[in-house]
């Protein structure tokens, strides 16, 4: 028989549940944020990555629904660069990020960008983007061109440009924290 629980604040509505759904142990386990929760999905989506030097992954979410989602690699049919016995860039001595124009691989925020077109799925603001690294300069603009208004991101990536624009263009940017605020 189920137990009813009068619930007048978020706290007490979060230890409900967690009372209510205990983890395999036995033990209550409080449910993970939204920043989380997504946060943890666009690090599995960046695992299949086949970047040498990182690997990235990039979710688009409107009200709590996945839209899209992309990770860093060689454009569809095109081979790998371990297939090609390094990385272009590596090659060529080219510092992260410099020069993007001269890569073999598309952004994660790129493909998850690609992907919603290819499969007709409406990019309308607000659109919020998780992203294991900060955006670069070339993705930054696309992301506020398709409506992004709130990008979460994990690791530094070298682009104080995108920094940059990101402002100027009102998009909110936020670093990465277990337990971020969006519950």
């Amino acid at each position: 028989m189920a137990t009813l629980i009068a619930v007048t604040d978020d706290s007490q509505r979060r230890a409900a549940l967690s009372a209510a759904d205990p983890a395999p142990g036995g033990e209550p386990q409080e449910r993970p944020s939204w920043d989380d929760y997504f946060m943890q999905i666009a690090r599995v989506v960046a695992s299949r990555s086949t970047c040498l030097r990182r690997h990235v992954g990039a979710i688009l979410v409107k009200d709590r629904h996945i839209l899209a989602t992309g990770y860093n690699g060689p454009p569809r049919g095109a081979a790998h660069c371990r297939e090609l016995g390094g990385c272009y860039r590596e090659r060529l001595g080219i510092p992260s990020g410099e020069r993007m124009e001269l890569s073999r691989c598309l952004h994660a925020e790129q493909n998850a960008i690609i992907q919603a077109a290819i499969h007709g799925v409406k990019l309308e603001p607000p659109v919020a983007c998780y992203t294991t690294t900060q955006p670069c300069i070339t993705c930054a603009k696309m992301l506020v061109n398709v409506g992004v208004q709130r990008i979460v991101f994990e690791g530094h990536y070298p682009d104080q440009l995108a920094l940059e624009m990101l402002h100027e263009a009102g998009v909110e940017l936020e670093r990465y924290r277990q337990g971020n605020r969006e519950q």
